[in-house]
Formats: structure tokens, sequence, C-alpha cells
């Protein structure tokens, strides 16, 4: 069923007629760069329709309810391992507005006990994934002979491959216990710019030629996301796929689907540079 979480008669019906036991949150603005020019969307979107959401299922009186948020709440770190107790010092308007959700789901289980859990995850990248996402994005300009990298390319990600992801999501789901929060990560780290060399090495048969132009930073660009991620492995849960496997997978997919997008060119276009927060457009 198609429809908008901030929409709240929609949502109630919803829950209503389809008798939902278990709600996953997915849904979200997520593209960073685009956050600085759409805060107030981001903020709409991210923040009131969760609110929306939570507000449904908890009238709805369904079995749990996890909200996937992201490792960008905790803010960057050169040596600090954050764990769930971390404080949330989120840089961008993507990470506010998620922090900020955060607080009002977790309010539902201070307030009502209601089985809430939240999920803080590095960048995930696989199959079918949109073309804007720093993977494919680069990948994506690989593939049409050209790439770019945000300032030095210093900055470092962690990685897990999405069939890891959903297994931390399952069982999250069976042993996951309702107001607690629990990190999904990986200790596979790696800086973009040695990302964008290792994908033309593993797709130059497919280039005539490329280049690495640098781009501007955008106007927060955090080095790195380090988290502890015991309390799922507690659970039982642990990442299994290797990343030259994950991202063999991941463009031989992309090789055969790549130009099935539609207007992917447009999510490849850079973002201006702005002053975060400085484009106030609402939804």
């Amino acid at each position: 069923v198609q429809g908008d979480i901030c929409e709240p008669d929609f949502i109630k019906q919803l829950f209503k007629t389809e008798k939902i036991d278990i709600v996953l949150h997915f849904a979200a603005q997520t593209h960073v760069d685009l956050s600085f020019w759409h805060a107030l969307e981001f903020t709409y979107v991210n923040v009131y329709g969760t609110h929306v959401l939570v507000a449904a299922a908890y009238e709805a009186n369904v079995e749990k309810f996890v909200y996937v948020s992201t490792d960008e709440v905790y803010g960057g770190s050169t040596d600090e391992e954050f764990d769930e107790s971390s404080p949330k010092r989120p840089t961008n308007p993507y990470a506010s507005s998620k922090a900020a959700a955060e607080c009002f789901v977790q309010s539902y289980w201070e307030r009502y006990q209601f089985p809430v859990v939240i999920t803080r995850s590095s960048n995930v990248y696989g199959p079918h994934q949109y073309p804007e996402k720093v993977r494919l994005t680069k990948m994506s300009c690989l593939f049409l002979g050209l790439s770019c990298i945000h300032g030095s390319g210093l900055q470092r990600r962690n990685f897990l491959y999405a069939a890891d992801v959903v297994e931390a999501f399952l069982t999250v789901l069976k042993e996951g216990k309702p107001g607690e929060i629990y990190n999904i990560g990986s200790n596979f780290e790696m800086s973009i710019a040695q990302l964008a060399k290792e994908l033309i090495h593993l797709v130059s048969k497919q280039l005539k030629f490329f280049f690495l132009p640098i781009v501007a930073h955008r106007p927060t660009n955090d080095l790195r996301y380090p988290m502890n991620s015991e309390k799922m492995h507690n659970l039982g849960w642990i990442f299994l796929v290797p990343w030259k496997e994950g991202i063999k997978k991941t463009i031989e997919w992309y090789k055969e689907n790549f130009h099935n997008w539609k207007n992917f060119f447009k999510a490849l276009e850079p973002f201006p540079v702005t002053e975060p927060f400085a484009q106030l457009s609402g939804p």
C-alpha cells in the first residue's frame, strides 16, 4: 500500500484495515547533501511523519515498533567509539531530524511502555540501491566515465552489505528488548578516496576513460562514525559478508541494471555548496 506517513487519517485507516502487528519504520528523507537545501522538508517528513506513525501504532497496540535511525546522530569522531549511551551530536539537518525523531519514539516507551526499539546502522550497500548513495553514486559515475570526491576524500565510513542488515533487523524483531537502542555496525572501514580507487579497479574493464575531480566539501562532513555493536552481538548477530564479496555482487547487479534507472543523471548531480539550514524551503 503506497502512502504518506505525514497523513494521519491515511495512517490510522491503514492500521485499522490491515491489522498490523509489527512496524519497521524505514521511511525518511535521507540524502545529507539535499538536507541542507530542504531542511524544513526533512524536519517535516522525518520528525512529524515519525510522530504520526508511532502515535498510530500505539493506538493500534502493535507488538513492536522498530525505528531505523543512523550512526550520523552521534556526530563525527576521530578516535571515540560510540556506544548506545553516547550523546547525540548531529551535525547536519538530516542527522538532526533523525535524532529528534528518536526522541519522539523513545518518549512512547518512557510514557506508555509502548514496545519501541531504535536501531542505528552504518552505511548499507548492495543491489537495487538508489544511485544517490555514496557507494553507488561513485559506481554510477564510473560507468559514465567520471567520478567525484567531496574535499580531501579522507572521510572514512563503515560499510555493511544489505543481506547482513536484513539479518540484523530479523534479530532485533525476535530478540530486541523494548525501550532499547542497538548499534548495527561493522569493523570494516574505508576512506572515500580509497573507495573510489577500489571501484575504479573493479570496474575498469567497463571504462574507456575516467578522472577523479575534487569538489568542495559540503558544509559539514564528519570524518568517521565508529560504533561499538556489542549489544547486537550479544543478541546473536554478527556481520558475515566480507567487502570483496559484497561489492562484487553489487557491481554485477549494477552493470546489468544501471541504465534501467529513470532519471539517474539527476541523482548524480552535485548540490551547490550552502551554509547549513540556509535554504529553509518547506514541504
